[in-house]
């Protein structure tokens, strides 16, 4: 969570920081503030709220050749203009932002600046103060590499020094951070789509390096001196796939974007007969294997439970589905030879990577589902798996979702034919995943429909539950979460059989229940359930697939193959959660106190 990005260079980086942080502002808006070093002058400038808020208040005419800035999600300290980034050290000679969580800063605090008073709640205060009582006796760079030996946690950083103004310096263990290449100019950044107007031209920092910023070069080392060299890449980012565009909202113009993106999975899994396609290693690792371990969070972990019904049928391999972030403290007794699937959006997600590290010491194989190449879960991985979803700048992921499980579809059709079973051997899943594509196209353009349903049921709703069996079941908890991050409704997905388990206690005169039926297996049960609470006064809805709708259900969803239904019936559920929102007057795209890349544990 939270921005950074750096300019050393010739040009007033004012402008760059701003246009930076508000492409990264989907990382975290709690606050913002930007530095500018001008000669021996730096000017701070930072506010709680948005970045819009930031720029208001920055002066027409300040300048700085070099600056950092920061957008944040608060960890440490309430969302306030004292714990805003940029901090600076006592002396006002240091200057630094900081994403990451220090875990023990309060020790550092009574070692080393017990009669120091702070003027923020924040472990990053901790950090400028450090370096500057080391610095009375070493340089910066050293006083800087003293400091983060002593950090415990996680961490990217920037920091200037007002002594030196031809230098900019940088750090990184566990949260992402980057270098941007350019002529007479270098930038840092937590995200290349922060900087791609100034740059497509990338190098990586690994854990626990720093690097040495001029507007000439860089330089790259580890704490312990060592020189790195590194290549750079290219970022295959095209700036207007993160532009909204003529849409109002970046949440909208990705779930219109699935359709295509379902499209680009297909083009890019397909070999050269047409026929879907996985690396070959890939396949005789997972099948050599006796237990697979899926290993996600939040929207990733719905969507993992999909893939675990397909692998299962498919593949014939136990699989098992874990939230990372109880995973990493809790570990299943293992198996023989297990092999653990981690599902990421961002290839940065802190809680899966802690559990990466875990299962890779304890020598077991990985694969990693990611939709940024390069990202620390794909460097990480023994083998990797692309969702070719584009930039999610949203902080609900919507195209990112159905991307996982198109993916996870693709592995568990190649691991189904490679053993010959029957039903991967029949489905031609090209095909199959073309008519998904059509499906949601036909649904995104019936916004109207789900709109008005969106404002009859849930405009001044408290709450909402969402029903489904079997498959439907693991969508109904993806769109619960959804409608529950943007709207702020008290939703839960059920599995509608548990309704009388307890439950059904919470069915009020009004509640709404939205159900979703896509399964024949389970059409009539599910239904008996709906008439359970609306029995009890609850305000029902139905949406059903086309070869099992009825007459009175409130929307039909076109008919795909039964193991891909999910892939279709979440769409009126994502444009539900968007027009909730919208009725409610929330804000879609940034959500209160969530943000997209969750860097932190």
């Amino acid at each position: 969570m939270c921005g950074i990005v750096g300019y050393i260079g010739t040009n007033n980086a004012k402008g760059i920081l701003l246009e930076g942080l508000e492409k990264l502002e989907y990382r975290g808006y709690d606050s913002a503030g930007i530095a500018l070093q001008n000669k021996d002058l730096v000017t701070v400038v930072k506010e709680k709220g948005r970045i819009a808020d930031l720029a208001s208040l920055a002066p027409s005419d300040a300048f700085g050749t070099t600056g950092i800035g920061h957008t944040r999600w608060a960890t440490h300290g309430k969302p306030n203009h004292e714990n805003a980034h940029p901090h600076q050290s006592k002396s006002g000679r240091f200057t630094i932002v900081h994403n990451g969580v220090i875990e023990n800063y309060t020790l550092l605090k009574e070692e080393y600046l017990k009669n120091h008073s702070f003027i923020s709640d924040t472990d990053t205060e901790v950090i400028v103060q450090l370096i500057e009582l080391f610095a009375e006796n070493l340089s910066t760079k050293e006083a800087f590499k003293k400091a983060l030996s002593l950090l415990h946690g996680s961490y990217a950083i920037c920091l200037i020094d007002q002594t030196d103004t031809e230098t900019l310096y940088a750090a990184k263990n566990k949260s992402p951070l980057l270098i941007g290449k350019g002529e007479n100019f270098n930038v840092i950044a937590s995200d290349a789509m922060a900087v791609l107007k100034e740059t497509d031209e990338f190098v990586e920092i690994m854990d626990k390096e720093i690097v040495i910023v001029t507007k000439d070069g860089f330089t790259l080392e580890t704490l312990e001196g060592e020189e790195v060299s590194r290549a750079s890449y290219t970022a295959e980012l095209d700036a207007s796939d993160i532009e909204k565009g003529t849409y109002p909202h970046y949440m909208l113009k990705e779930i219109d974007e699935q359709p295509a993106v379902t499209r680009k999975i297909i083009q890019a899994y397909q070999n050269e007969a047409g026929e879907i396609n996985v690396d070959q290693t890939i396949l005789d690792e997972i099948l050599s294997s006796d237990r697979i371990h899926i290993v996600a969070c939040g929207t990733s972990y719905h969507a993992g439970l999909v893939g675990k019904n397909l692998i299962e049928k498919m593949a014939k391999i136990p699989v098992e589905v874990h939230v990372s972030s109880e995973f990493g403290y809790n570990l299943p007794l293992m198996s023989k030879k297990p092999l653990f699937i981690f599902i990421t959006q961002s290839g940065e997600t802190a809680d899966s990577r802690q559990c990466l590290v875990k299962v890779k010491e304890l020598g077991y194989r990985t694969l990693t589902l990611t939709n940024v190449p390069g990202s620390t879960l794909d460097r990480e991985a023994d083998h990797s798996m692309y969702l070719y979803a584009g930039p999610e700048i949203a902080v609900a992921s919507t195209k990112a979702y159905t991307a996982q499980i198109s993916v996870l579809a693709v592995l568990a059709v190649s691991l189904g034919r490679e053993i010959g079973d029957a039903e991967a051997l029949s489905i031609n899943l090209a095909a199959e995943l073309g008519i998904v594509a059509t499906a949601m196209e036909a649904m995104v353009s019936s916004k109207e429909v789900i709109e008005h349903i969106a404002g009859e049921y849930l405009a001044t709703s408290r709450n909402a539950f969402f029903l489904g069996r079997n498959i439907d079941y693991f969508v109904a908890m993806e769109a619960a979460l959804k409608l529950k991050e943007i709207s702020y409704i008290q939703a839960e997905g059920f599995a509608s059989g548990e309704l009388k388990h307890g439950t059904i206690a919470l069915i009020e005169d009004g509640t709404p229940v939205l159900a979703l039926i896509t399964q024949e297996s389970i059409n009539w049960n599910i239904r008996g359930n709906v008439n359970e609470v609306l029995a009890r006064g609850a305000k029902t809805c139905v949406f059903a697939m086309e070869n099992v709708a009825q007459p009175g259900d409130r929307f039909v969803i076109p008919q795909v193959h039964p193991l891909l239904t999910p892939l279709a019936s979440v769409i009126p559920c994502q444009l539900l959660a968007y027009y909730a929102a919208l009725h409610r007057d929330c804000d879609v795209d940034k959500p209160r106190n969530l943000a997209k890349s969750v860097t932190v544990e």
